[in-house]
């Protein structure tokens, strides 16, 4: 059921992303009187799901789910109608009007994609605000996974600065030190400041990396919820119970307790747990998983979360700012993939942008993720490859300054050259996915 709620939702936000897109060009061509033939959400080759003629364009569902396209009278493009190019140029076509209209139109797709995603923003800050934890509020430290101890942090470390600068958002701190690719971080460790030194190869290991939690923020273990069968509520754990301790040992983090655990399995064990002003000892038999049954409380319950609310004034600027940092983030992370050795190991398809979605469904979540993407999919679609609008955008750049167009010939080829590259990469980025299943 996880699998199809994420796939659900990913078909949903592709296809909201797509027709926003595709209405960018649809739009601006007619305002510049330009004909748009076809206007398809997911691609129909042989035969379409829905199709339906108003004035000169079919509209239709195709059965492919992997994008959508307008397809606008004149102009080559992947449907590669070399007969409709032969014939005398028509008032209405693409290629017979100026080429700043013809750049605005290509441009048109990337520009609603933006607007939609600031549009996004706008809504969700309004509606729900902003919640998040301030740095200064991680009372307890931070864990680590096997990476952040070879970064050189530990559980407990106290986070006070990156480069020397303090980040406000606890969970903006890793993004700042791949992103901005810092050099220090600044930790309070046994009430002793230390500058942690980032190896130079440590973007590289992240990629590798499986979790991308390699820190996060430590609280103490209260039980929140167990599960079908749990051992722990069958030795008389309940709700609110506070775990302190394993045996003769002290163990008030959650983190503690679930690394400490792993030592019993197949044993009984002794669980401490403070109930109300009563410390109980619970025998607890520990299963082959070495998981005792039991969910704990989750940071909200332990910190003050910061929340920013915002009316509709407000949240305008805060939308485009938003938008605009997101975009800027997606940038610094394609920079990396040419500057870290193997960062290509990190690129996915389907399988990737699907899993970022939550297993269950989460309107907040969902149209958080919307916008992100919809601004990957603008800073994506404005690359110089031919067969993208970018590609299109560099030619039309080119007419403007040499003031004359490339041959009809050889923007055929360059959209079939374009073509063959966005294929490959589009085969390589979902084999990925498929070689990440199996690899260890």
């Amino acid at each position: 059921m996880e699998i199809v709620i994420k796939i659900v939702q990913l078909l949903l936000s592709l296809s909201i992303l797509v027709i926003f897109h595709e209405f960018g060009h649809y739009i601006a061509a007619r305002i510049f009187k330009t004909r748009v033939e076809k206007f398809y959400l997911f691609f129909d080759p042989w035969f379409s799901l829905i199709k339906f003629k108003k004035g000169d364009t079919e509209y239709g569902v195709g059965w492919v789910p992997l994008g959508g396209y307008v397809k606008i009278s004149g102009m080559i493009d992947e449907s590669m109608d070399k007969e409709q190019m032969k014939l005398p140029p028509q008032p209405w076509e693409f290629r017979s009007k100026p080429a700043w209209q013809r750049l605005i139109i290509m441009l048109g797709g990337v520009t609603v994609n933006i607007l939609l995603a600031i549009a996004i923003y706008i809504t969700m800050l309004a509606a729900w605000g902003e919640q998040y934890l301030p740095t200064a509020e991680v009372k307890y430290g931070i864990t680590v996974d096997s990476l952040g101890y070879r970064l050189g942090l530990r559980n407990g470390d106290h986070i006070l600065s990156v480069d020397n600068k303090q980040v406000e958002d606890f969970a903006a701190i890793p993004k700042t030190i791949i992103l901005e690719e810092a050099k220090t971080v600044q930790i309070l460790r046994d009430d002793q400041k230390m500058d942690i030194q980032i190896p130079a190869d440590f973007i590289s290991k992240l990629i590798k990396h499986k979790s991308p939690e390699f820190i996060a923020v430590r609280f103490p273990f209260e039980a929140g919820k167990f599960t079908v069968g749990s051992p722990a509520q069958a030795s008389g754990m309940l709700i609110n119970d506070k775990i302190i301790g394993l045996n003769d040992s002290l163990l008030i983090y959650f983190d503690q307790f679930k690394s400490s655990i792993q030592q019993y399995k197949n044993k009984t064990v002794q669980v401490m747990v403070l109930r109300g002003n009563d410390t109980l000892r619970l025998k607890v038999n520990v299963p082959e998983a070495g998981l005792i049954g039991v969910y704990p409380k989750g940071p909200v319950n332990y910190f003050a979360f910061k929340e920013k609310s915002y009316n509709i004034v407000t949240a305008i600027p805060a939308g485009v700012v938003k938008t605009f940092e997101g975009a800027g983030n997606y940038i610094k992370s394609i920079k990396l993939l040419f500057s870290q050795d193997k960062a290509y190991e990190s690129v996915g398809g389907f399988i990737t942008i699907g899993n970022i979605f939550p297993s269950t469904w989460d309107w907040a979540a969902f149209w958080s993720l919307t916008a992100f993407l919809s601004i990957m999919l603008a800073i994506l679609n404005i690359l110089p490859i031919p067969a993208l609008d970018g590609g299109h955008v560099m030619f039309l750049l080119y007419e403007i300054v040499a003031r004359r167009k490339p041959s009809d010939k050889f923007m055929e080829y360059a959209q079939i050259a374009g073509m063959v590259i966005l294929f490959g990469l589009l085969i390589f980025a979902n084999g990925q996915d498929i070689m990440k299943l199996f690899r260890p």
